[in-house]
C-alpha cells in the first residue's frame, strides 16, 4: 500500500485532507493550523514520488529534487517575515531549475521548445509588467529571476512533450506556473484569502501531476 500506484493514490488523498485543513486554517488565521495542515500536504507529493519510482532514473531523481525543494519552500513560505519568504523563493527557484533539468532527461524537441520559448517570452511580457509596479525595490531582481527560471522550466516541458513525453508534463508545469501567480498576488497586488483559496489547491495538484510524471515516462 506504501508504494506503487496505490501509495501515490494515498499519497493524493493525504494531500487533499490536509490541503482542505490548511484552507480552514487560512480562514481562521490558526498560525499552529498552518504549520501542520502545509508541511503535512506537500509530503504527500514527496511520498507520490517515492511510491512510483522516482529515484530509480535520471529524470525521476532530478524531479524529485524538485519536490524536495518544493517541499522546503512550501515550509519556508509560512513565516510572514521577508527573510523568510526570500528563503522560499530561492528554494523554489531552484526547485523549477530542477524540474527543467528532469525535463531535459526525457530528451527535447527543438522546434516544440521554440513555440514554448515564445509562448515563454509573451508570458513574462504580460506578468512583469503587472507584478513589478508592486513589487519592493529590494524584491525587483530576485522575482525577474524567478520569473525566468519558472519560464525556463515551462518551455523545457514543452520541449520535452514534444520529444514524445507525456503531455501531463506541461499540464503539471504550467498548473505550477499559474499557481505561482496567486503567490505573488498574494504577496505583492492583492493579499486576501481568495488568492489561497485556489492558488493552494492548483499548486498541490501541480506537484501531484508532476510526481504522476514517473508512471507515465518510465
Amino acid at each position: 500500500m506504501l508504494w506503487g500506484t496505490q501509495g501515490a493514490i494515498g499519497s493524493a488523498v493525504l494531500t487533499a485532507v490536509f490541503v482542505l485543513g490548511l484552507l480552514l486554517s487560512d480562514h481562521r488565521e490558526s498560525r499552529q493550523g498552518q504549520w501542520i495542515c502545509k508541511p503535512l500536504a506537500a509530503a504527500g507529493f514527496l511520498w507520490a514520488g517515492l511510491a512510483l519510482g522516482a529515484l530509480d532514473s535520471s529524470y525521476g531523481t532530478w524531479l524529485f529534487v524538485g519536490l524536495v525543494l518544493s517541499f522546503g519552500g512550501d515550509v519556508l513560505l509560512i513565516p510572514k517575515a521577508k527573510g523568510a519568504f526570500l528563503a522560499g523563493l530561492i528554494s523554489f527557484l531552484f526547485a523549477h531549475i530542477a524540474y527543467a533539468v528532469a525535463f531535459f532527461q526525457l530528451g527535447v524537441d527543438l522546434s516544440s521548445i521554440a513555440w514554448t520559448a515564445g509562448a515563454g517570452i509573451l508570458g513574462g511580457v504580460l506578468i512583469l509588467p503587472w507584478l513589478l509596479p508592486h513589487t519592493p525595490t529590494p524584491m525587483k531582481g530576485p522575482v525577474v529571476v524567478y520569473t525566468l527560471a519558472i519560464l525556463t522550466m515551462t518551455t523545457m516541458a514543452g520541449g520535452a512533450v514534444g520529444h514524445g513525453a507525456s503531455l501531463w508534463v506541461l499540464v503539471g508545469a504550467v498548473a505550477f506556473l499559474i499557481s505561482d501567480l496567486a503567490v505573488a498576488r498574494n504577496r505583492f497586488v492583492a493579499p486576501g484569502l481568495v488568492n489561497r483559496l485556489w492558488g493552494a489547491p492548483l499548486y498541490f495538484a501541480a506537484q501531484h501531476i508532476l510526481a504522476w510524471t514517473l508512471g507515465c515516462n518510465a
